[in-house]
């Protein structure tokens, strides 16, 4: 069996990289092709070096472009890839234009296709990576379904369920073995912070950053959170987040809220782990907050992450300032004793062991 795995931004690199391990360890032949989505060194090049992984055999260098350009880009130059590799299957993860292209790439040559992180669905057409996912899964010959959840979702929707495994999350691998790496106190100590005295706050997604009322309210709501709670705010933004906020010019409130740029991923994981909340727009740090016990409130109006909700780790809060501050509050006071629906940190392994059974099939 050889494995090609198509990915390109931070959070697939993070999912991705107990694939490529197993992968290693099984002795699989594996190529690594890196679209390029995420370009810059805090989302890029310093992930590869945090997960100690070796850097792509392959970089397609697309870059920053609208989608559908992204997309046909990402398409014809991993069908080249494809075509030159010649793999026994084509792995991508999650939801991404990066995923969605190399899926694309592996149908028009005929490659069979596995999909990791299947059947998520936050039931909302508007956003781009709703549209992905459900495309990518229903033309994917494998499919990992991380959660029962996302097992019957596909079922639902009429997948063929010999082709679909239960595997549970990657993430939760990722968590396991680097959890504890970066020593905390050293760690607190940089940063001025103390254990449970602070929050961590993220914002990237589109449907937040390029509407201007929602990401004044997120923003309000972030800082109305720190004041109310007495909680420092450290928020890693998105540089396009930030962008955003300088041509809008909304001023933030330096005073209770700290803006640092992307931080590698063990420190963030080793500030995450020691937060006392999580407001975030990002799925995978829904799924992280639920794993680590750290109360998450999720700036947004819908989740494909159910599971994180049906537990009690997290909450919607949506974009109003005093919805935020209510939803932080009640989340804050929360026993962190919710049990971990994720998976057992077995997943790449048991991705790759599938894989080899699938294709025998």
């Amino acid at each position: 069996m050889k494995v090609m795995t198509v990915l390109g931004t931070r959070p697939e690199i993070i999912k991705m990289s107990p694939v490529v391990r197993a992968c290693r360890e099984a002795g699989v032949p594996h190529v690594l092709v890196h679209t390029g989505q995420h370009y810059s060194y805090e989302l890029d090049e310093a992930i590869f070096r945090d997960l100690e992984l070796a850097p792509a055999d392959v970089n397609l260098h697309i870059g920053s472009r609208p989608d559908g350009d992204q997309i046909r880009g990402i398409l014809a130059k991993t069908v080249a890839i494809i075509e030159r590799e010649r793999p026994d299957v084509v792995v991508v993860q999650g939801d991404t234009n990066s995923a969605l292209g190399g899926a694309l790439a592996a149908v028009k040559t005929a490659t069979p296709l596995a999909h990791v992180e299947a059947g998520l669905r936050s039931y909302d057409r508007t956003m781009p990576e709703e549209i992905n996912r459900r495309q990518i899964d229903h033309v994917a010959d494998f499919l990992f379904a991380p959660t029962r959840i996302a097992r019957d979702t596909l079922l639902t929707e009429g997948v063929d369920g010999t082709s679909i495994v239960m595997s549970g999350n990657t993430v939760v691998d990722e968590l396991e073995r680097l959890q504890g790496d970066v020593p905390d106190s050293e760690l607190l100590a940089k940063h001025g912070l103390r254990r449970r005295r602070f929050a961590l706050a993220t914002v990237h997604r589109r449907e937040n950053v390029e509407n201007e009322e929602r990401l004044r309210g997120i923003l309000a709501g972030i800082a109305s959170t720190a004041i109310e709670l007495e909680l420092p705010v450290v928020a890693a933004l998105h540089p396009r987040t930030v962008k955003k906020i300088d041509e809008l010019g909304i001023a933030i409130d330096a005073k209770h809220v700290r803006v640092v740029p992307p931080l590698g991923y063990r420190e963030f994981l080793a500030l995450h782990a020691n937060a006392a909340l999580m407001l975030t727009d990002s799925g995978g740090l829904q799924e992280e907050a639920c794993c680590l016990g750290v109360p998450c409130v999720t700036l947004r109006d819908n989740t494909e992450r159910p599971e994180s909700i049906a537990v009690g780790a997290s909450t919607l809060a949506g974009a109003r300032e005093r919805a935020i501050v209510e939803r932080a509050r009640e989340l804050y006071d929360r026993p962190r004793t919710w049990p971990n629906p994720f998976g057992d940190g077995h997943a790449g392994r048991r991705i790759v062991e599938q894989l080899e059974r699938l294709l025998a099939r």
